[in-house]
């Protein structure tokens, strides 16, 4: 599983960087919209129960590629981590992180293992957050996980999607949240489908987290908690569902900064 994934990310990769966006898997071209008991769905998985209700959704057919399986990237539910003098040795100076610091906890995230992750479901200081990073947009950002007065789980919907008038007409995946199977699309910070449409992302208050570097981490952070690589796990069969719930006025930020402009903890 681990030598497949990384095959994948490497293509993936590869297609992420070419800007012709015909040269990525169309989504409606390869049947992964259907309709079923005047429902619309996307597909999700080879599980029936795996597909997207994305009925009266906000986005367009045309634009979504990929379509690979929502539990194919290990979105991390339960991370572990490991000191800075012991993480070291697995990363050089130049590598980019994302570092959050809140109360007496420091986490650090690099986007290597990012890329293979897309998200980490964390609880720092005792607040549930997610560290989360698409490598086509560049897009990497701290969100907080507690929407209308629930926590969220957060993974990667195997789609990603473009608007020609946002963020420079990249690409950008899709995530889901477990508790009501909305889609969201973090390249305009909110919901697209499900009950918690139109809903927004929360970015985490940019004084907590910083977009770095792992000489920053190491000189300045250095009792920082680090992700530890290369973590799988076994994706779950079930998990608690959000049936009724109110979607609330957030008035945080909810689209990331681009990367580098969010560059010191503290907001210096």
């Amino acid at each position: 599983m681990k030598i497949y994934l990384a095959l994948l990310i490497i293509v993936l990769t590869i297609n992420y960087s070419t800007t012709a966006q015909n040269q990525r898997p169309i989504s409606i071209d390869n049947g992964k919209f259907f309709e079923k008991d005047g429902k619309k769905y996307l597909y999700g998985g080879k599980d029936e129960n795996q597909h997207f209700d994305i009925t009266g959704y906000t986005l367009k057919d045309a634009q979504f590629h990929y379509g690979m399986g929502r539990e194919l990237f290990p979105a991390l539910l339960e991370p572990k981590f490991y000191t800075v003098d012991k993480a070291d040795k697995d990363f050089g100076d130049l590598d980019r992180f994302l570092l959050l610091k809140m109360g007496n906890e420091t986490k650090a995230y690099s986007l290597r293992d990012l890329t293979r992750h897309e998200v980490v479901n964390d609880v720092v200081d005792g607040k549930p957050v997610m560290a989360a990073y698409c490598i086509l947009a560049d897009l990497g950002a701290v969100y907080d996980r507690t929407i209308a007065g629930k926590k969220f789980t957060f993974a990667l919907s195997g789609y990603t999607y473009y608007d020609e008038d946002v963020w420079d007409g990249m690409d950008g995946f899709v995530l889901w949240d477990r508790e009501t199977e909305s889609l969201w699309w973090p390249l305009i910070g909110k919901a697209v489908s499900g009950l918690l449409k139109n809903t927004k992302m929360k970015v985490l208050d940019e004084k907590m987290w910083s977009q770095t570097t792992w000489l920053d981490i190491k000189t300045n952070h250095p009792t920082a908690q680090v992700l530890i690589p290369e973590q799988d796990f076994e994706r779950p069969k079930t998990w608690k569902k959000y049936e009724n719930i109110t979607p609330e006025k957030g008035k945080e930020k909810a689209v990331a900064p681009r990367w580098g402009r969010n560059k010191k903890i503290g907001g210096g």
